[in-house]
């Protein structure tokens, strides 16, 4: 198992969940952890971040539903092999930053809504 770095910022409007898949996200979508990788027991991260285990939890199940990660009681959880970054992953990413982002600015769901039909309606040249 490779280390694995990830830190919580308690102070930040993003919730310790969000931060922890996305941290994680990012290390498998930029090649830090490749395909069959193992990541710590859901236990075992949460006692080194000082977090709940539920909320360890919810980030892993997030990370799976998105394909990054498979999670097998008796066997662990890994790294998948579709974790290789599709349109679909990156998009999916590109929307958890600009989330992220959002939250951090203060916005609603309502205002994040609003900017992302704005941006479809007059999208930029390429």
């Amino acid at each position: 198992m490779k280390p694995l770095t990830v830190h919580v910022d308690t102070t930040s409007p993003v919730p310790p969940y969000e931060q922890v898949r996305i941290q994680i996200a990012d290390l498998i979508l930029g090649g830090h952890l490749i395909d069959d990788d193992w990541l710590p027991p859901v236990r075992q991260l949460a006692a080194d971040l000082g977090l709940a285990t539920g909320t360890v939890g919810r980030a892993y199940r997030e990370l799976e539903a998105a394909g990054l990660i498979r999670s097998r009681r008796g066997i662990g959880t890994r790294v998948t092999s579709s974790s290789v970054p599709t349109p679909e992953s990156q998009l999916a990413q590109a929307a958890s930053t600009f989330i992220t982002s959002g939250r951090r600015l203060g916005a609603s769901n309502d205002q994040m809504l609003t900017a992302i039909r704005i941006a479809l309606t007059n999208p930029t040249p390429d």
